[in-house]
């Protein structure tokens, strides 16, 4: 992973482009003063200190007092930690806090974007009580193993049409079938689902509901592609 690319994972944390600059110049050079720091970015000597400052604020950095402050990167993996442990304070209190959603009838959400299409699904899964059925390609199911398998050993219904079933979970149901290039489908506790295509980066896009009509169609059209999945493995099998 080249400096650019690790520039934008730290601004994921919450660092401005120049504070990440920053950052890594004291991971690489180790303590610098705001002067040196300045002379080995090319930053000014202003914006330097500005962005030194900022990362103490934000807690990737220390400060060591002496006749010229210097400054030390706190370690990647404790600066991130701290951060995701704040996060999940913060997103305690808004749970707590936050006003309940007027109730209105389910509409129809468009998804776009692998990323946030991923998030989905993780999030249809974490929510799941009863039972889950994914309809994706083989490399796309990998993507979910771990959590799938958590699903299936708390004792959740895991039912998986893919067209290849190897290194699915064990305790899942997994059905051996042709899926379109990109295709995905979820659906969760017969109450929601997700599908669409995934796979086209930011031209993927899904369909997300809870609407009752939309769920029930399908979930009877993955039950009768079950039922012709036997049915076919019956007819084969004399």
């Amino acid at each position: 992973m080249d400096a650019n690319q690790l520039t934008e994972k730290l601004m994921e944390f919450g660092l401005t482009r120049q504070e990440a600059t920053v950052y890594l110049a004291l991971v690489v050079s180790g303590t610098q003063t705001g002067y040196e720091v300045a002379k080995q970015t090319g930053i000014s000597r202003s914006n330097a200190y500005n962005a030194l400052a900022g990362l103490v604020d934000k807690g990737a950095a220390y400060p060591e007092e002496g006749a010229a402050t210097r400054y030390t990167a706190v370690e990647v993996s404790e600066f991130c930690e701290n951060k995701i442990r704040a996060l999940t304070r913060v997103k305690e209190e808004l749970t707590l806090y936050m006003p309940k959603e007027k109730a209105e009838a389910e509409g129809y959400l468009t998804v776009a974007g692998d990323d946030r299409i991923t998030d989905k699904i993780v999030s249809m899964l974490s929510r799941a009580e009863q039972r889950v059925y994914l309809k994706a390609e083989h490399a796309v199911i990998r993507s979910f193993l771990p959590q799938l398998e958590e699903m299936c050993r708390t004792g959740i219904k895991v039912v998986i049409l893919t067209d290849d079933r190897t290194e699915m979970p064990e305790h899942a149901r997994v059905y051996e079938t042709q899926v379109k290039d990109y295709q995905v489908g979820v659906i969760t506790d017969s109450t929601h689902v997700l599908t669409g295509e995934v796979g086209l980066g930011d031209g993927s896009s899904c369909l997300y509901t809870g609407q009752t009509n939309f769920v029930q169609i399908f979930k009877d059209s993955l039950k009768n592609e079950i039922k012709l999945i036997e049915w076919t493995k019956g007819e084969n099998k004399k």
